[in-house]
């Protein structure tokens, strides 16, 4: 006999995924659907991250089927349970999962959602800070396959724990909804909590999915763990990584080796990646003195083979988002070899005083004269191409002129 619960808020009962749940009802809150402020109701819960949740779910099946054994998962930042609920109800082979949050109302609504979903048995709850639960599970074998991490703001405070709490090979997932700093609105909050240092560019959401990766890469080479980039992506109002770990003080070297800084003439639009940031801070093709974000991750942030599995493991679904998940993963399979940065075409004709032309068009005129050009999903009139900054510049005129 489950006990029944009544909250002492106004909630309401949803479904999503295969799971049925219990959650604040945000319209007795103010709160609408894009709004994600979590302080207005008294326990987060946000419809929104229904699309996060689905590639997180398709992301983990992904993972178990490439490791092929049992796997348990962590979530310490647990608020209503929806999520460790629906990894319970729908990922095979999870032989046990661990849910924890401090906020006690949310640990009371997360124990009714599990009671309701009759998952006692295959899923924990404590009532503890999450850095204290991932501190308690770091030894061999307590360790777990997975731990996501998805916090309001920056997941980096539970970073160190959560690598001390994965098996060798293990899933880390970490969610960033502090875009401000990390797209150079806040440039030293982002140096604080992350150790690299962004800009204002116009690729700026690739570069903080790199920031973020690279602070991952160095926090975890401080315990001789090694990462390696499966799947990330940029949505709405936050970004994602899932990565793969490796324990061995030379794969920790290597990832080191994956970090650098990028370059970028604010006059020109030019840019590139080095090592070294101060060593030719001249733009090579105008001359302006180029500024510099980094450390950050400079290797690849998509691996092809993960995509392309993520794609079968989506079709085999019947997700409401599953028409989104797939456009998503469509284009970042396209870019998953492209060169780092892209240029959004509305800059580049801005920077030009000339008007806006076709981003197709623009793709073909860069494939014809033999460049790789791709779009890009983090912007939909981004474009990731090797040619250069002037090539660019030469190419959008030339398209102007003939539509003019």
């Amino acid at each position: 006999m489950v006990e029944e619960y009544v909250t002492d808020f106004p909630s309401e009962l949803i479904k999503e995924g295969k799971v049925e749940v219990l959650v604040p009802k945000l319209s007795a809150f103010g709160v609408i659907p894009s709004d994600y402020a979590p302080s207005r109701a008294p326990v987060f819960y946000n419809p929104i991250m229904e699309f996060n949740r689905d590639l997180s779910v398709l992301a983990f099946k992904t993972y178990q089927h490439l490791v092929n054994h049992e796997i348990s998962i962590c979530e310490p930042l647990t608020s209503q349970g929806i999520r460790g609920i629906r990894y319970a109800t729908e990922i095979e082979n999870v032989t046990h999962i661990l849910l924890s949050d401090i906020n006690h109302q949310a640990h009371k609504l997360a124990q009714h959602n599990i009671n309701h979903n009759n998952l006692q048995d295959k899923i924990s709850l404590e009532h503890k800070d999450a850095n204290n639960v991932l501190s308690n599970n770091a030894s061999p074998k307590k360790r777990f396959d997975i731990i996501d991490i998805d916090p309001f703001g920056t997941p980096v405070p539970y970073l160190d724990s959560a690598f001390r709490a994965l098996k060798n090979n293990g899933l880390i997932a970490t969610t960033a909804t502090d875009l401000a700093p990390l797209c150079g609105v806040h440039t030293k909050a982002c140096i604080r909590k992350y150790g690299g240092k962004p800009m204002r560019t116009e690729y700026c959401h690739e570069l903080a999915v790199r920031i973020l990766a690279g602070c991952m890469a160095q926090m975890a080479a401080k315990h001789n763990i090694g990462i390696k980039i499966l799947f990330s992506h940029s949505s709405d109002h936050y970004i994602r990584i899932y990565a793969q770990i490796s324990y061995g003080c030379q794969k920790a070297d290597e990832s080191l080796k994956n970090t650098g800084y990028i370059l970028h003439c604010f006059n020109c639009l030019y840019r590139k990646t080095t090592t070294d940031p101060f060593s030719n801070l001249i733009c090579p093709e105008c001359g302006t003195k180029m500024d510099h974000a980094g450390p950050l991750w400079i290797d690849k942030i998509n691996d092809e083979t993960y995509i392309n599995q993520l794609l079968v493991e989506n079709q085999l679904n019947t997700f409401k988002t599953s028409h989104k998940i797939t456009k998503l993963l469509t284009t970042i399979k396209t870019e998953t070899n492209a060169i780092i940065t892209y240029y959004v075409l509305d800059q580049v004709g801005k920077k030009l005083g000339l008007p806006a032309i076709s981003t197709q068009s623009f793709i073909t005129t860069l494939q014809n004269a033999g460049y790789h050009a791709v779009q890009t999903h983090f912007n939909p009139r981004g474009i990731k191409t090797n040619a250069t900054a002037n090539t660019i510049h030469e190419t959008f005129k030339k398209i102007a002129d003939q539509n003019s």
